[in-house]
């Protein structure tokens, strides 16, 4: 600061005046210890003109660039405050802390949004915060109230993790923070407060060792996602406000992601429930006889689709146990819902399952009263085992005829047929008696599988021909290698080109055990380790 009467002569000054202008002295006149912008400046403010002259000026002193801002005048003395822009070197190291902060926060964003998993989150957050924030960092996530997740982790240590039941008032500042208010300062935090369950392992002793800590709120989207408790070292320097400032900055990255994180998690959860439903079901053995079945949607990737199998087992090894395999018009998750509705609808017709034409007809009202009555082909089939041999009564509603193979390799097909269901009210059915002797299969399939293009130039239909001569193949394996080796001959047959959903279902009668598996009791096998 100088003051400086009308004349220019200078009234008086302080000692950073003093630093800034070497010769400056009361008495002195302003031109000769000055540069001529702040003289000029001067003689326009005290001598006024047609136009207000700016409060501002600015130039160089010395080597320094210096703002002057102009006082009100006391008589004919005028006051200027004279204010020195940082040094290039401490702007420049000011710019490369500021870069660094900016890096790490892209860092921290990059690293947490690789993954969505929350655990891989948190456990990021917390060992970063230590790394780049404080000596320590604990991480208290949202809780039920009583227990909350605490992660805690030293600089370069492991992250642990458990559940604790905690008293939230033990901390100052914590309470506050899970529920989103703003940052308590480190001034306000007495470290010797910090409980025992808020210390790293391997971090300190006891809480009297650390010498600073910071609470600071991590904010989601819309709720909060938990808090950051940062510790240093009792030989540490204190966290500065700027420090905290920053912390808050890194707290606002890591909530966010946090927050993206949980919402994945809570949608993935959500989609895994409804679509238990909508999978198709493990197959197996069923009262003596064999199921087994493969399903693959048209789009890579996708669980679901439009094509459909279940299986309703029997209470009793006399009863019939139910399979059906189907096609609903479409594709996608919407097509599998419409599947999943038939499949519970069957699932409440199977007392009637004795006839399996009321069945259907009752199904075809069902989808007939719906506001958008899908259209639906399925084969219907009942089995039971009667000593060797499995007896199947088989319906088809619109749908490719299942086909039987023989033990001598022929292939037959089974002789039903009828209408398709919701489409019309008037249907038509007609049911198919097949026995299955030991070790012949009886084979259910979309058209997914014959109408599959692919081939030389993958235009060419795998029809039903090629499909007859796979299975004919398969005499004497399993219902799980027959499901298994026709999936794998479209699959090569269609390549990476387009295609439907594909389903199969396999019905065996189990092969009769040899007279010298009968009579040779079963030893188990004995097998030698080498260490």
């Amino acid at each position: 600061m100088v003051t400086v009467d009308a004349r220019g002569i200078v009234l008086s000054y302080n000692e950073q005046a003093g630093v800034l202008l070497a010769r400056v002295g009361v008495g002195v006149a302003l031109g000769d210890v000055a540069p001529a912008w702040l003289v000029e400046a001067h003689l326009r403010r005290v001598r006024g003109g047609r136009e207000e002259p700016a409060a501002w000026a600015a130039g160089r002193i010395g080597g320094h660039r210096v703002k002057a801002l102009a006082g009100p005048c006391v008589g004919d003395a005028l006051t200027w405050w004279l204010v020195r822009d940082p040094a290039p070197a401490n702007a420049a190291r000011e710019l490369t802390r500021e870069r660094a902060k900016a890096g790490l926060l892209q860092e921290l964003s990059s690293e947490l949004l690789v993954s969505l998993n929350v655990e891989h989150c948190m456990a990021v957050i917390v060992q970063r915060a230590a790394r780049d924030l404080a000596d320590a960092a604990v991480m208290v996530g949202m809780g039920d109230g009583h227990c909350f997740p605490v992660l805690r982790c030293a600089t370069g240590g492991p992250v642990g993790q458990e559940w604790i039941a905690l008293d939230t008032g033990q901390l100052p500042g914590l309470a506050e923070a899970l529920l989103g208010l703003p940052a308590v300062s480190s001034c306000w935090i007495d470290p010797h407060a910090v409980p025992p369950w808020a210390i790293p392992e391997g971090f300190v002793d006891d809480a009297a060792e650390i010498g600073s800590v910071v609470v600071v709120p991590l904010p989601g989207h819309g709720v909060p996602t938990g808090c950051l408790i940062l510790l240093r070292h009792r030989q540490e320097a204190s966290f500065a406000p700027a420090e905290e400032s920053f912390a808050q900055l890194f707290a606002a990255r890591a909530g966010a992601a946090l927050s993206v994180a949980r919402s994945h998690a809570r949608q993935a959860h959500s989609t895994e429930v409804l679509m238990r439903d909508l999978l198709p079901p493990q197959l197996g053995r069923v009262h003596g006889i064999c199921f087994s079945g493969r399903y693959r949607a048209s789009v890579a990737g996708e669980r679901v689709g439009g094509d459909f199998y279940d299986l309703y087992p029997a209470d009793t090894p006399e009863a019939e146990t139910v399979a059906v395999l189907g096609d609903v018009c479409g594709k996608g998750l919407e097509a599998a819902a419409t599947a999943g509705r038939i499949r519970n609808a069957l699932q409440v017709l199977l007392p009637f399952v004795a006839d399996h034409t009321r069945v259907l007809t009752l199904l075809n009202s069902a989808l007939l009263s719906t506001a958008r009555a899908p259209f639906v082909t399925m084969v219907l089939v009942s089995a039971v085992r009667q000593g060797a041999r499995v007896r199947l009564r088989v319906s088809s509603a619109g749908h490719p005829a299942p086909l039987i193979l023989r033990t001598s390799g022929q292939v037959e097909e089974a002789r039903t047929g009828g209408t398709l269901i919701g489409a019309l009210t008037e249907l038509e059915f007609r049911t198919a008696e097949v026995a299955l002797e030991p070790g012949e299969t009886c084979l259910l399939y979309s058209d997914g599988i014959t109408e599959a293009r692919g081939g030389p130039l993958g235009d060419v239909m795998f029809t039903e021909d090629r499909l007859r001569t796979v299975l004919g193949q398969c005499v004497g394996m399993p219902a799980e290698a027959v499901t298994e080796r026709v999936q794998m001959i479209i699959a090569q047959w269609v390549g990476d080109g387009p295609r439907d959903d594909m389903a199969v279902l396999a019905i065996s009668a189990p092969p009769q055990p040899s007279e010298q598996q009968r009579t040779t009791p079963h030893e188990p096998t004995r097998r030698r380790w080498n260490a």
